[in-house]
């Protein structure tokens, strides 16, 4: 029995409840982690689900923005003088070329002039965000366009398409008062920061235009417009697919500006200019509209929408003429001989005589010299205006003294801004005794007794613009009311300007009508102006005024600078309004170096663009058409009383304004 083996149930026992014991302990792990795993999955797919189908999307689709088009910019009459046309381009994305520079050199082949550009378009396409498309070339023609698209297969990360591009119709004709646009520097990102303000994504958008000067800078943001985007699929290498065209967001078109300006009339002001440099500004003398505010020389603002050369930039910058330069509102002149009615409604203010007669021997005499055109003998205000005679109004000048006439300047619209929506404006300069003080020639601050004589001919320290000058003929005009100019009719269909009542002229309208008189015989027989200035419009005549001032001083050489440079001859000036007998518009023209007289070459340019402005002008035409009275046939019995109405006109007829509170001169 001894050598018999034994059997003990307890360790038999003991080894299965071992294995029992780890069977539930792993069993009862597993089943926690299926449990876990069950929940997990629960959780992605019936709790988180729309969270994770969002974000699945996300990566699935891109936004690609697309820039807005912009506002369209029209004349008074509904003419586009800043639209957007079609504009095939070729693109390039930075992310989806393999080599850039091996794309470009392909590219090359394609389109030759882009190799001419190629540092340039590096470096907007490093300077772009990731798989934004940058554009390398605008403005294809149809076989460019094809050949493309023909080899897109073999260009990697290029695309050609068709988009919005700015286009000016009239060329350099509203070059300087609308501006243009051109693409976004690091300035002008530079200045919305530094005005602690957030710079918008589609500034740095490669195919977004931001305005330059004029109307397009001003009103930049409105006519900007909303940008949009595209929805597109992509692959798990950010490479488009297809475009979801459902999930896609139109852009919203900048708002529509409307201007007080007639394209006739601005096409016309720019055309009378040929080769020569000045400006040329017209206005309705009721209610302040610009009609016509043009810069000679100009340029093509269509250059620079893609990017302008830059040596075509240097040859505009460069060119003495200064066609980049509007020299309607920057551009400042001596006004000459159109400042004298100035002067001559200050004397009349202070209680002058209109009818006061001064003699004319051909100089003014004080401390020195001061010539005269020529020997006018013995003249009264309004033929002293009609015949510009220096003499005249220097004795005129010396009596009221500078103080007066520079108050004088600024109420007829001299030595100031307006708000006519756009920037640029140099005020000139009004000179008085306390800017003498504070601007001495000695170092004694005195105003001296020989600057006086030049003032009052328009001379000296004295400077305006153009736009001055056509307020300063509007007011004379119009005769009553203080006119200020307007440029913005209306944004996105709502009226700009505001209440356009203006302020009364701080005169008896009488001293004014002495002044329109006098510019009437101005454009009359023997006046200083008649010549080329008379319209051919039936009975309507242009009353104006001649100025010529000096670039330099000549010493005894000749008095307009005939045989020299054309930087040191005069310059020549003229304002003027029609009709004579009831203004409606009024003029200002200014011919830098002209070289000769205003009624020699500003004279008969007022002319051409005021026939222009009178021929659009309905009761204008209605009066030029009108067929003369019939001359009146006697037949009337001498015998018996006359029963015809005197012809000797009444006075009302002669004056028709209103009687004064203050004595008539």
């Amino acid at each position: 029995m001894s050598g018999e083996p034994s059997i003990f149930f307890a360790d038999v026992n003991e080894r299965q409840g071992s294995f029992l014991r780890r069977t539930f302990v792993f069993g009862g792990l597993a089943t926690l982690g299926v449990a876990a795993l069950v929940g997990r999955l629960a959780q992605l797919q019936v709790v988180q689900a729309q969270e994770y189908a969002t974000l699945s999307s996300q990566n699935q689709f891109n936004f690609r923005m697309v820039p807005p088009p912009r506002g369209l910019i029209k004349d008074r009459n509904g003419v586009v003088i800043a639209g957007n046309r079609p504009s095939f381009r070729v693109l390039v994305v930075r992310d989806e070329t393999k080599d850039l520079d091996q794309t470009l050199d392909l590219l090359g082949r394609l389109l030759p002039d882009t190799l001419e550009r190629r540092r340039a378009i590096i470096r907007d396409v490093n300077a772009s965000s990731k798989f934004n498309p940058v554009p390398v070339k605008s403005d294809l023609t149809w076989e460019e366009f094809a050949k493309v698209n023909l080899y897109a297969n073999e260009l990697p990360g290029v695309m050609a398409d068709m988009n919005d591009a700015r286009y000016y119709p009239f060329g350099g004709a509203f070059a300087h008062v609308v501006g243009y646009v051109a693409k976004v520097s690091d300035r002008d990102v530079k200045a919305i920061r530094d005005k602690g303000e957030e710079v918008p994504p589609l500034l740095f958008n490669p195919s977004f235009r931001i305005g330059r000067q004029g109307v397009e800078k001003a009103l930049d943001e409105a006519l900007r417009g909303e940008p949009g985007g595209n929805r597109v699929e992509v692959d798990a290498r950010g490479r488009v697919v297809a475009e979801d065209v459902g999930g896609s967001r139109p852009a919203v078109p900048g708002q529509e500006v409307v201007l007080t300006l007639d394209a006739d009339i601005q096409n016309r002001a720019l055309e009378v200019f040929g080769e020569e440099s000045g400006a040329c500004v017209v206005m309705d003398v009721r209610n302040g509209d610009i009609l016509a505010m043009t810069s000679a020389p100009s340029f093509d603002p269509n250059l620079f929408v893609g990017g302008v050369p830059s040596s075509i930039y240097r040859a505009l910058a460069d060119y003495e003429r200064r066609p980049l330069l509007d020299k309607a509102l920057t551009g400042t002149f001596a006004p000459g001989s159109t400042f004298k009615p100035v002067v001559g409604l200050t004397a009349l203010k202070r209680g002058g005589d209109p009818n006061r007669r001064i003699v004319c021997n051909g100089a003014y005499y004080l401390g020195r010299r001061f010539a005269c055109l020529g020997r006018h003998g013995s003249q009264d205000m309004r033929s002293a205006i009609k015949n510009s005679c220096n003499v005249y109004f220097m004795t005129l000048a010396v009596e009221v003294g500078p103080d007066a006439i520079a108050e004088t300047a600024r109420e007829m619209g001299f030595g100031q801004t307006y708000d006519i929506g756009i920037s640029g404006q140099k005020p000139g300069l009004v000179p008085d005794r306390e800017w003498r003080r504070k601007n001495p020639v000695r170092g004694d601050g005195k105003w001296y007794p020989g600057e006086t004589p030049s003032y009052g001919i328009g001379q000296g320290a004295l400077t305006v613009n153009a736009l001055q000058l056509a307020v300063y003929a509007s007011r004379l005009a119009n005769g009553r009311k203080a006119v200020t100019p307007r440029l913005i009719k209306s944004i996105g269909g709502v009226e700009q300007g505001g209440d356009r009542s203006f302020a009364n002229l701080p005169y008896d309208p009488a001293f004014v009508q002495v002044m329109r008189e006098g510019m009437e015989a101005v454009t009359d027989v023997g006046g200083t102006g008649f010549r080329n200035s008379q319209l051919g419009l039936g009975d309507i005549r242009m009353a104006g005024k001649t100025g010529t001032a000096q670039a330099q001083n000549y010493g005894a050489g000749s008095r307009k600078g005939a045989g020299r440079p054309w930087a040191q001859k005069d310059h020549n000036l003229f304002i003027a309004f029609a009709p004579a007998d009831n203004p409606r518009y009024a003029v200002s023209v200014i011919v830098q170096h002209g070289g000769m007289g205003g009624g020699t070459a500003g004279a008969p340019r007022a002319r051409e663009v005021m026939k222009v402005a009178l021929l659009k002008d309905p009761e204008m035409r209605a009066r030029m058409e009108r067929p003369p009275a019939p001359e009146p046939t006697e037949t009337t019995d001498l015998t018996q009383p006359s029963t015809l109405e005197p012809t000797t006109p009444t006075p009302e007829a002669v004056d028709p304004l209103p009687p004064s509170t203050e004595p008539r001169l």
